[in-house]
């Protein structure tokens, strides 16, 4: 199974039993209570399933849990001196990881099914699946203090994929934790998203607002968000483990010239048929035109460049609310640079 998985492309391979403990049952329940998953009312809606693989499928015995590097050649974080030019998740530069995951997955799936008549069920993150604890408890890699999984060859860049079975298939021991005392993740949020170690609050991560939040995104945060338009991998891109990562060499994940350092005036000219165009094939494409927008004219306000007024002010009649609210804070906020670009 470990050698098949290989041969499909997985980078990390890793078995487990389909039980997760009460401890990471406390984990999500702590979480939810407190409100910290904001918008996102699909974690609650099957909490049962998430911290319960047989209560999603009875007949679930163990777990494969699979993983596909997506480490980038070049630093994350280099356009932050870049204010005229959209950051876009890593992640989201090249092709869907649905997809390209997913596709791997069904055909090891079914090379289970066929060789050894197994009952399969996979998943990318599109169901109630816990990934990150049941990859853990597979010791592909360890949650880290940004609460993202950790691979000592891999560093933070693994795509998780899951297949379940109904076979009882020997589990791996379960990767210990090497963050030791370092704490580079939580000092680089630039707002502030994590309350401590290993606990995260979605409302303020940028990720979350950039993406899963449809609405205005509160005052305060806008200008944290720099020029970040789609995701943030701050966190990530200064974990220690990173050294160890190679580049990724699935092609399909090679990042798309279009977004590696797109202009923001360019960008806040899209309308929904360009923006599709643009995003086609792309993880991107399923915020949507408005809420895509609303994260470049964030961006736009955050430049400092008076030269970016224009792209902002004709959106002031946008017929989307969250975008023309966008819109005339970009336009407030280029307009006291200008102010104090010509003072004295």
């Amino acid at each position: 199974m470990r050698e098949r998985a290989l041969a499909e492309g997985f980078d990390a391979v890793g078995f487990a039993p389909a039980v997760l403990d009460a401890r990471v049952r406390g984990w999500l329940a702590d979480f939810l209570a407190a409100g910290r998953h904001g918008d996102m009312g699909w974690l609650a809606a099957k909490a049962e399933w998430r911290t319960d693989p047989r209560a999603m499928w009875p007949e679930a015995r163990s777990v494969v849990a699979l993983g596909l590097s997506y480490a980038p050649a070049r630093d994350p974080m280099a356009l932050l001196d870049h204010p005229d030019r959209g950051i876009v998740s890593v992640y989201a530069q090249g092709r869907d990881y649905h997809d390209v995951v997913k596709r791997r997955l069904k055909r090891l799936a079914r090379w289970l099914h066929e060789a050894h008549g197994a009952g399969v069920k996979v998943f990318v993150d599109t169901a109630a699946v816990m990934e990150k604890p049941l990859a853990a408890r597979a010791g592909v890699g360890w949650q880290g203090k940004h609460t993202n999984l950790v691979s000592r060859e891999h560093g933070s860049w693994l795509f998780l994929g899951m297949v379940y079975t109904d076979l009882e298939l020997e589990p791996d021991p379960a990767e210990e934790d090497h963050c030791g005392s370092c704490r580079r993740c939580l000092d680089a949020c630039p707002t502030d998203a994590f309350p401590a170690p290993y606990q995260l609050d979605a409302r303020r991560c940028i990720s979350y607002l950039t993406i899963e939040h449809a609405g205005p995104v509160d005052p305060e945060l806008r200008p944290k968000l720099g020029n970040r338009i789609y995701g943030c991998d701050d966190c990530l891109a200064v974990c220690p483990w990173n050294k160890f990562a190679q580049r990724a060499s699935e092609d399909e994940f090679l990042p798309r010239a279009e977004l590696t350092a797109p202009r923001l005036a360019d960008l806040a000219r899209l309308d929904d048929a360009a923006f599709r165009q643009v995003f086609s094939g792309s993880p991107v494409k399923r915020i949507g035109r408005d809420r895509f927008v609303r994260n470049v004219l964030y961006a736009l306000g955050n430049s400092g460049d008076p030269e970016s007024l224009r792209a902002a002010a004709h959106l002031i009649q946008d017929p989307d609310p969250v975008v023309r609210d966008a819109a005339k804070w970009a336009v407030e906020r280029l307009d006291t640079c200008k102010g104090e670009e010509g003072a004295p």
